[in-house]
Protein backbone atom coordinates (compact mmCIF):
# COMPACT_ATOMS: atom_id res chain seq x y z
CA UNK A 1 0.00 0.00 0.00
CA UNK A 2 1.55 3.23 -0.56
CA UNK A 3 1.95 6.26 1.87
CA UNK A 4 -0.86 8.65 2.07
CA UNK A 5 1.01 12.14 3.10
CA UNK A 6 -0.63 15.18 4.77
CA UNK A 7 0.58 18.95 6.07
CA UNK A 8 0.55 20.99 8.72
CA UNK A 9 1.66 24.20 9.59
CA UNK A 10 3.02 24.05 13.21
CA UNK A 11 4.07 27.84 13.90
CA UNK A 12 4.84 31.27 12.12
CA UNK A 13 7.03 33.77 13.20
CA UNK A 14 6.48 37.41 11.49
CA UNK A 15 8.43 40.73 10.93
CA UNK A 16 7.65 44.66 10.13
CA UNK A 17 9.18 44.79 6.78
CA UNK A 18 9.03 48.35 4.92
CA UNK A 19 6.32 49.29 6.94
CA UNK A 20 3.79 46.91 6.78
CA UNK A 21 3.29 44.38 9.80
CA UNK A 22 2.72 40.80 10.32
CA UNK A 23 5.11 39.54 7.05
CA UNK A 24 5.86 35.97 7.61
CA UNK A 25 9.43 35.27 7.72
CA UNK A 26 9.65 31.87 8.79
CA UNK A 27 7.32 28.70 8.95
CA UNK A 28 7.49 25.87 10.68
CA UNK A 29 5.44 22.75 9.51
CA UNK A 30 5.22 19.08 9.60
CA UNK A 31 4.81 16.12 6.60
CA UNK A 32 2.83 13.16 8.18
CA UNK A 33 3.03 9.91 6.32
CA UNK A 34 0.43 7.27 6.70
CA UNK A 35 0.67 3.54 5.46
CA UNK A 36 -1.27 0.46 7.11
CA UNK A 37 -2.16 2.42 10.30
CA UNK A 38 1.82 3.45 11.12
CA UNK A 39 2.80 6.69 10.97
CA UNK A 40 5.96 8.69 10.16
CA UNK A 41 6.36 12.55 10.63
CA UNK A 42 9.30 14.80 9.55
CA UNK A 43 9.27 18.49 11.27
CA UNK A 44 10.68 21.07 8.92
CA UNK A 45 11.35 24.70 9.35
CA UNK A 46 11.41 27.26 6.22
CA UNK A 47 12.03 30.82 6.09
CA UNK A 48 10.75 33.52 3.48
CA UNK A 49 12.13 36.83 2.72
CA UNK A 50 11.31 38.66 -0.14
CA UNK A 51 14.06 37.42 -2.38
CA UNK A 52 12.57 33.78 -1.55
CA UNK A 53 8.95 33.81 -1.83
CA UNK A 54 8.00 31.46 -5.18
CA UNK A 55 7.37 32.90 -8.49
CA UNK A 56 4.33 34.66 -8.66
CA UNK A 57 2.97 35.02 -5.03
CA UNK A 58 1.24 38.00 -4.11
CA UNK A 59 1.23 39.41 -0.53
CA UNK A 60 -1.64 38.19 1.36
CA UNK A 61 -2.33 40.46 4.82
CA UNK A 62 -1.46 38.54 7.49
CA UNK A 63 -5.21 37.87 8.95
CA UNK A 64 -6.62 36.79 5.20
CA UNK A 65 -3.64 33.76 5.37
CA UNK A 66 -4.90 30.12 5.54
CA UNK A 67 -2.46 27.23 5.98
CA UNK A 68 -3.44 26.43 2.53
CA UNK A 69 -1.66 29.41 1.03
CA UNK A 70 1.84 28.97 3.90
CA UNK A 71 1.63 25.44 2.44
CA UNK A 72 2.00 26.58 -1.24
CA UNK A 73 5.20 28.90 -0.45
CA UNK A 74 6.52 25.69 1.77
CA UNK A 75 6.27 22.81 -0.95
CA UNK A 76 6.98 25.21 -3.98
CA UNK A 77 10.27 25.09 -1.37
CA UNK A 78 10.34 21.60 -0.51
CA UNK A 79 11.13 20.10 -3.74
CA UNK A 80 13.01 17.70 -5.59
CA UNK A 81 15.89 16.14 -3.71
CA UNK A 82 14.76 17.42 -0.19
CA UNK A 83 11.55 16.55 -0.52
CA UNK A 84 13.21 12.71 -1.25
CA UNK A 85 15.02 12.86 2.53
CA UNK A 86 12.01 14.61 3.86
CA UNK A 87 9.91 11.47 2.61
CA UNK A 88 12.63 8.86 2.98
CA UNK A 89 12.94 9.97 6.98
CA UNK A 90 9.12 9.25 6.88
CA UNK A 91 9.07 6.23 5.55
CA UNK A 92 11.96 5.01 7.93
CA UNK A 93 9.73 6.40 11.06
CA UNK A 94 6.78 3.79 9.55
CA UNK A 95 9.30 1.42 9.41
CA UNK A 96 10.40 0.79 12.89
CA UNK A 97 6.79 1.24 14.00
CA UNK A 98 6.11 -1.82 11.73
CA UNK A 99 9.12 -3.34 13.17
CA UNK A 100 9.80 -1.71 16.70
CA UNK A 101 13.28 -2.30 17.93
CA UNK A 102 12.80 -3.17 21.99
CA UNK A 103 15.43 -4.07 25.08
CA UNK A 104 15.86 -7.17 25.36
CA UNK A 105 17.43 -9.12 28.66
CA UNK A 106 20.54 -10.53 28.73
CA UNK A 107 20.06 -14.53 28.16
CA UNK A 108 23.37 -15.06 30.45
CA UNK A 109 22.17 -12.52 33.07
CA UNK A 110 20.63 -14.56 36.63
CA UNK A 111 17.46 -12.61 36.02
CA UNK A 112 16.74 -14.41 32.66
CA UNK A 113 17.97 -17.63 34.50
CA UNK A 114 15.53 -17.27 37.51
CA UNK A 115 12.85 -17.67 35.65
CA UNK A 116 14.29 -21.61 35.24
CA UNK A 117 14.72 -22.08 38.52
Amino acid sequence: MAITYTWKITGLKTTTLNGTPDVVVQTYWEKIGTENGHTGKFSGATPFSVGTMPAGTTFIPFDQLTEEDVLTWIKAVVVESYEQHVNEKIQNDINRSMNPVVDASLPWSPAANTANT
